[in-house]
């Protein structure tokens, strides 16, 4: 199924929002403060690979607040030219959509968020079918999972929702502290740190991360990785400087 990744022990995620066709990023969730970084994300994901990077997390905005895809086509390309291996959310909530998005070249993993929450079933059935490439999306706002491309909150705790999903079959998670994101103010390290102890998942620290600084310190916490987005667009961050030197 798919183009499978060498396993390494921590992952850096150059990240690429989709909107309409454009690169972006969100301040803080919010779909009415969007900077736009780059009108072509083919061309993004080719000098990210150029960069060093093997990896790429996409984020289809559209779908994750519509719930109706129109990137596919869009996300399948920029993994087939850029060659970078690719984990993508946004609005994922069949399993006809897992299916055709895990059987398209260059996408490594897909991200559950929403349906998480929303569609206990749909989730459990999609860690069934593919456990190693479902990864959950842990978005965080005061402690509780916010769903429908963060414009709504649930009454459910992060803590929790990662624990049922673990039991579920979940192997990976991705956590975002909402209020951190696109901040570039740090991670929220602690949050990491209690999610590695407290479930033994791989995580994924997201949202925040402004310096090399702050890359170390989530692989300090134990992150399995780290997505960085704002920090790369604005120069906080140079991919050239991210990797382990030989």
């Amino acid at each position: 199924m798919g183009q499978q990744p060498l396993i390494k022990p921590f992952t850096i995620f150059p990240a690429i929002d989709l909107l309409d066709g454009c690169a972006v990023r969100l301040r803080q969730g919010r779909y009415d403060e969007v900077t736009v970084y780059d009108r072509d994300p083919i061309a993004l994901a080719c000098r990210f690979r150029s960069a060093g990077a093997r990896y790429l997390h996409v984020v289809d905005l559209n779908a994750a607040r519509d719930g109706v895809r129109g990137h596919d086509s869009l996300i399948g390309r920029m993994a087939q030219e850029s060659g970078l291996l690719i984990q993508t959310g946004g609005g994922i909530r069949n399993m006809a959509t897992v299916r055709s998005l895990l059987a398209t070249e260059g996408i490594w993993r897909v991200i559950l968020g929403t349906s998480a929450v929303k569609d206990p079933d749909f989730t459990r059935e999609a860690l069934s079918f593919a456990p190693d490439r479902v990864v959950i999306g842990l978005d965080a706002r005061n402690g509780m999972v916010s769903v429908d491309g963060w414009t709504q909150d649930s009454q459910v705790p992060v803590m929790a929702l990662a624990l049922a999903m673990k039991e579920a079959g979940a192997r990976t998670v991705v956590f975002t502290d909402i209020a951190r994101d696109g901040m570039m103010v740090g991670t929220a390290i602690d949050g990491v740190a209690e999610l590695v102890r407290a479930t033994g998942l791989d995580v994924i620290a997201s949202g925040g991360i402004a310096t090399l600084s702050d890359i170390e310190a989530a692989r300090q916490a134990g992150a399995a990785g780290v997505i960085v987005g704002k920090a790369i667009y604005e120069g906080k961050v140079r991919l050239e400087e991210c990797w382990p030197k030989e």
